[in-house]
């Protein structure tokens, strides 16, 4: 639990450093641009995220432009499990 705690607290500082250091917002839950999300609204954000397979061919449901943007900012490994790598 300690370790959970840890991780979240991490990324709830890291998320509006990288916000600011691009100079980007995004949409909090009433649609208005912020630079200070919370980690939880983040996540709940990616929930409607779906992984398709049809015929061994893998494709992500309703991952929208805005949700790529915030992919940007989490890195590498975090794009590669959404197939954008």
């Amino acid at each position: 639990m300690g370790l959970c705690l840890l991780l979240y607290s991490l990324g709830q500082r890291a998320l509006p450093q990288y916000l600011k250091r691009g100079s980007q917002t995004i949409q909090n839950q009433l649609g208005k641009p912020t630079a200070t999300p919370t980690l939880g609204w983040v996540f709940q954000f990616f929930m409607s995220i779906h992984l398709l397979t049809l015929a061994s061919l893998k494709q992500i449901s309703n991952l929208s432009e805005q949700r790529c943007c915030i992919l940007q900012l989490f890195g590498a490994p975090c794009r590669k499990y959404y197939l954008l790598s």
